[in-house]
């Protein structure tokens, strides 16, 4: 099997996943700053519905990611990097080590029901744990009790409180779930997507995909995916070459993390496309190669985001 050919496998994107438990298993977490950028990449997946015992927390990167509640253990693992990470940030926006004890507690006695950030804010005032609610303080200790184990975030954006009580996990868990969802990869691609440092990465076993899989032809199979901002085909890895082109990168990573949704091939990102309603255009990278055949995955995003979808190239 060639490795992009596996990696669409691992990915879910040549063979569609059931629902959003058997993705989650096989892919670990959807990345979910932007609830319809990971609703996009779940349909990508042949998932329709979020539905089902998810988690959606801080965890890889110390970014959002929908999670199942089986693998809450991640936040036990990557917690403690990210809340040292964050210490000399807090501490500049007045939230001392001191404060941030007491919000732990607090926070478990207020936060009763889902609550937005700024009814969550106005609580923890009244209980003696007062933030400027024009700063960054508030984003920082919120992310800091998630950091904790402590609260999460719905996929309306609330908050709401978060109870982890699986096995703790190490990083060699991490490790091999990682290989699964986004093999063939190397160490240096599973600290770009994991966020640890590499000190604590020295002794990773070689760990193979699993060999549960049936095996796929190496020969492209013509599998066409359209894939929106932040998909984890591609923030997956450090190097993305084999799957993005570097002379057509900058069309598609354009600062800050942030993915233009894209257009993947067998494995290859040919082009990148965007929405205005409910026209899709296609900007394919190579003028003079043959049109990459979107017409199903347009009509298919079309029902998806319940619009008349239409077709149009640049």
């Amino acid at each position: 099997m060639t490795s992009l050919a596996a990696r669409m496998r691992a990915q879910r994107l040549s063979h569609p996943a059931s629902d959003a438990t058997d993705l989650l298993a096989s892919i670990f977490a959807l990345q979910a700053q932007d609830v319809p950028a990971a609703r996009l990449a779940a349909r990508a997946r042949g998932v329709r519905s979020l539905d089902g015992p998810l988690v959606r927390t801080w965890a890889m990167r110390g970014t959002l990611h929908l999670l199942h509640r089986d693998d809450l253990w991640v936040v036990q693992l990557l917690g403690p990097t990210f809340i040292a990470a964050g210490r000399r940030r807090r501490e500049q926006l007045g939230l001392t080590d001191e404060l941030c004890a007491r919000a732990l507690p607090a926070l478990r006695e207020v936060l009763t029901e889902p609550v937005d950030r700024a009814e969550l804010v106005r609580r923890l005032a009244e209980v003696g744990v007062v933030l400027d609610p024009g700063s960054q303080a508030p984003a920082h200790l919120l992310a800091f009790a998630a950091n904790s184990g402590v609260l999460c975030r719905g996929l309306d954006d609330t908050y709401r409180l978060l109870r982890v009580d699986c096995e703790p996990r190490g990083v060699d868990e991490l490790w091999r779930r990682y290989r699964r969802a986004y093999g063939p990869a190397t160490p240096d691609d599973f600290a770009a997507w994991s966020g640890l440092p590499k000190r604590q990465l020295e002794d990773l076993p070689e760990v193979a995909a699993s060999p549960t899989r049936p095996a796929e032809p190496a020969t492209p199979t013509g599998v066409v995916r359209m894939l929106g901002h932040f998909d984890t085909y591609l923030l997956g890895y450090r190097d993305r070459s084999a799957a993005l082109a570097p002379e057509h990168a900058p069309l598609v990573q354009t600062g800050g993390g942030f993915l233009t949704p894209h257009v993947v091939v067998d494995g290859r990102v040919v082009a990148v496309w965007r929405r205005d309603g409910a026209l899709f255009t296609v900007r394919p990278f190579d003028d003079r190669a043959e049109r990459p055949d979107v017409a199903e995955e347009v009509a298919d995003l079309g029902r998806f985001l319940d619009v008349d979808a239409r077709l149009t190239w640049q």
